[in-house]
């Protein structure tokens, strides 16, 4: 692979990755406030014990999870990128003393 095509993959990781680290940065800023909605939704529920704040209770909880597995998988991609991002490197480290 050529130096300029390791370059433009290695700057094009790495802008993934700091769009990605940016939206990991909001899921996690939005999923504390789902947590402490789910939490309290679920408190409420218990006190009033109605169906409806239980129904309320659950539906705030079944977004709190699916943030959380956007956010797992935001986190996965995450670490792809650097583990590419590593190997792009290493290519080009190994790459450099051939010249």
């Amino acid at each position: 692979m050529t130096p300029s095509l390791l370059q433009r993959r290695l700057i094009d990781v790495s802008d993934r990755l700091k769009r990605l680290r940016s939206e990991c940065a909001v899921a996690d800023e939005q999923l504390a406030f789902l947590e402490e909605e789910a939490e309290d939704a679920r408190l409420r529920a218990l006190v009033s014990e109605t169906p409806l704040a239980e129904a309320d209770a659950r539906e705030v909880r079944r977004h709190a999870d699916a943030l959380g597995r956007h956010r797992e998988a935001l986190a996965r991609s995450i670490t792809d990128l650097l583990r590419e991002q590593d190997a792009l490197l290493d290519r080009m480290a190994a790459e450099l003393p051939s010249r």
